[in-house]
C-alpha cells in the first residue's frame, strides 16, 4: 500500500529516477498503478481497455533505456494506434477494430522507456469537448463527479488528476489537450503543427489541425516527453522548425523580459465567466510581479469567418473519417452506427465542394498570418483556457430537433483554444487557479509558430511561483 500512495505522489521523472537508481522496479511501478485504476475507475470511468497483464510481461523483461523507462503510462482511445489492442475512437462503428501496427508516436513512447497499460476514454471520434460517449458512458472529474472533465482527451486528464498514472496521451484538433487540462488541474501543451508524427495512418489530418501529446503533472515531464517524441517522420506532409535545443533544458531557463499581451474578452463576443476574467487577471498580475511587461491586447480576428471555415475543414474531416472507416470495416453508414452530433457533422461535411474545402484553408492560411503578425509585437497572448469553469455532465447533449445542439454549445464554452489549431501554433493551458467551489480553471498562453521553448521556460517559473503538483481531488 505504501508504494501505491507515494508512488501516486511522484511526476514521471521522479519515477523514473526511482527505477534507475535501483530503488523501485519497472514492476512495482507498473503494479502500484494496476491497483489505482482498480480502486478509482469504478468511479471515474477514465480508462476504456485494460493491457494489465501484457504490462507485467514488460516490466518483467528488459525495457528500452529511455528518459521514463519503466514509467506506466496511458494511451488515448482515438487516433493513435497500438498493435493488438482495440482502437474504438470512442464509437460503436469501431468496435472490435484491432490495428495490426503501432503508430509511429507510439514507437517513440515505446522507446522512452513507458509501459502502457490501457487506452482512455475519448467522446466520439474526438468531436465534443466533453468525454461522454454513448460506447462506454460518461467520464467523471475528479473533482467534482457530476462535472466533465472536458474533451476530447478527458479520460487522460481524469487518470492523471486522479493520479492513477503520472501523464497520459492526448491529442487536440480544437482544445482537446487544453479543455481537459484546465477542467482537472494539469499541465496540457498542445505543440506546434507537425512537431510529432501521426503517421503511418494519418497525414494532413483535418489540415493540419490536430496535435499530438500528453497531459502531464509538471512541466518538466511534459519538455522531456516531447524531446522523446518529436520530429519528423518519413513522408510527413508538415515540418515543424527543429528546435534549437532540448525542451528539458528549457525548463529551469530565464525567459528574460517575456512582452505579454492578455485578453479577458472573447473572440465572437460569447460571455466569458468571472472566476476565469479572475483567472486571466491573476495570472497577468503574477507575470507582472515576475518581471514581464503585460498589456492587453489581443489580434484582430473576424471571428465568423474563422467559424464558418473551421466548420468547413472540421466537418469534411469527420466525413473522409468516417467513409475510410466504412472502406476499412466494410460497415456501411448510417444514422444507426454513430451519435447525432457526429451523424450531423458527417451530413455538412459530405456536401462540402472541393472548391468550398480549399476556400476555407485559404482562409485559416490568412487568419494564420494575421496572427502571426501581432506576435511580431508579443511574445506570448495570455486568455482564459475556457469561458466557464467545467459545467454538469449533460451539458452538450443534442436535441431531436437539433443534433448539433451540443456543438453550439461548445463553441461558447471553448471560444479560446481552436484559434491556435488553425494557426497551428504551439498553446498551454497552466493550472494557476481554482475557483470557490474548487473547481480547476486553467489559464493559456500561446506563442508564435515553433516557439514552445518560451511557453517551456515560462510554464517552469509559473510552476515555482505557484506550485500545482501537490493541490489534487480529495486533498485540498
Amino acid at each position: 500500500m505504501a508504494i501505491v500512495d507515494e508512488t501516486a505522489k511522484l511526476d514521471a521523472t521522479s519515477q523514473a529516477q526511482l527505477v534507475k537508481k535501483g530503488e523501485l522496479t519497472a514492476l512495482e511501478l507498473v503494479d502500484a498503478a494496476i491497483e489505482r485504476i482498480e480502486r478509482l475507475n469504478p468511479r471515474l470511468n477514465a480508462v476504456v481497455t485494460t493491457l494489465f497483464q501484457q504490462a507485467r510481461e514488460k516490466a518483467k523483461g528488459e525495457l528500452p533505456k529511455g528518459p521514463f523507462t519503466g514509467v506506466p503510462f496511458l494511451l488515448k482511445d482515438l487516433l493513435a494506434s497500438l498493435a493488438g489492442a482495440p482502437l474504438s475512437m470512442g464509437s460503436n462503428l469501431m468496435k472490435g477494430f484491432v490495428p495490426g501496427e503501432d503508430s509511429e508516436l507510439v514507437r517513440r513512447l515505446k522507446r522512452a522507456g513507458l509501459v502502457i497499460l490501457g487506452k482512455t476514454n475519448t467522446p466520439e471520434f474526438g468531436i465534443l469537448p466533453t468525454t461522454e460517449p454513448r460506447l462506454f458512458g460518461p467520464c467523471r472529474n475528479p473533482w467534482a463527479l457530476d462535472r466533465t472533465t472536458g474533451g476530447s482527451s478527458g479520460g487522460s486528464a481524469a487518470a492523471v488528476a486522479s493520479r492513477m498514472v503520472p501523464m497520459a496521451h492526448g491529442n487536440d484538433g480544437g482544445g482537446s489537450i487544453r479543455i481537459p487540462a484546465s477542467c482537472c488541474g494539469l499541465f496540457g501543451l498542445k505543440p506546434t503543427r507537425a512537431r510529432n508524427p501521426l503517421g503511418p495512418t494519418f497525414g494532413d489530418l483535418m489540415s493540419g489541425l490536430v496535435a499530438e501529446h500528453a497531459l502531464t503533472i509538471s512541466v518538466r515531464d511534459s519538455a522531456a516527453l516531447l524531446d522523446a517524441t518529436c520530429g519528423p517522420d518519413t513522408g510527413d506532409p508538415y515540418w515543424a522548425p527543429p528546435p534549437k535545443g532540448p525542451f528539458l533544458e528549457e525548463v529551469g531557463k530565464s525567459p528574460g523580459v517575456l512582452r505579454i499581451a492578455f485578453a479577458k474578452a472573447a473572440p465572437g463576443g460569447f460571455p466569458v465567466h468571472p472566476d476565469c476574467v479572475k483567472a486571466v487577471e491573476e495570472a497577468a498580475a503574477l507575470c507582472e510581479d515576475l518581471g514581464h511587461r503585460v498589456e492587453e491586447a489581443s489580434p484582430q480576428i473576424e471571428h465568423e469567418l474563422m467559424n464558418g471555415a473551421f466548420m468547413v475543414v472540421w466537418s469534411s474531416g469527420c466525413a473522409s473519417t468516417l467513409e475510410g472507416i466504412s472502406r476499412i470495416t466494410g460497415i456501411r453508414l448510417s444514422a444507426q452506427h454513430v451519435e447525432p452530433t457526429t451523424w450531423a457533422l458527417y451530413e455538412i461535411g459530405r456536401t462540402q465542394s472541393a472548391a468550398n474545402y480549399l476556400l476555407a484553408v485559404t482562409t485559416l492560411q490568412q487568419l494564420s498570418r494575421k496572427v502571426a503578425r501581432f506576435f511580431q509585437e508579443f511574445d506570448l497572448w495570455l486568455t482564459p483556457t475556457l469561458a466557464e469553469p467545467p459545467p454538469p455532465l449533460g451539458s452538450f447533449e443534442p436535441t431531436p430537433q437539433d443534433p448539433l445542439q451540443g456543438l453550439r454549445r461548445a463553441a461558447h464554452f471553448v471560444p479560446f483554444t481552436p484559434i491556435c489549431n488553425m494557426t497551428g501554433q504551439p498553446a498551454m493551458s497552466v493550472p494557476l487557479h481554482w475557483s470557490q467551489e474548487g473547481l480547476p480553471i486553467g489559464v493559456h498562453f500561446v506563442a508564435p509558430f515553433g516557439d514552445e521553448a518560451t511557453l517551456f521556460r515560462l510554464a517552469a517559473q509559473l510552476e515555482r511561483a505557484r506550485p500545482w503538483i501537490e493541490r489534487r481531488p480529495g486533498q485540498d
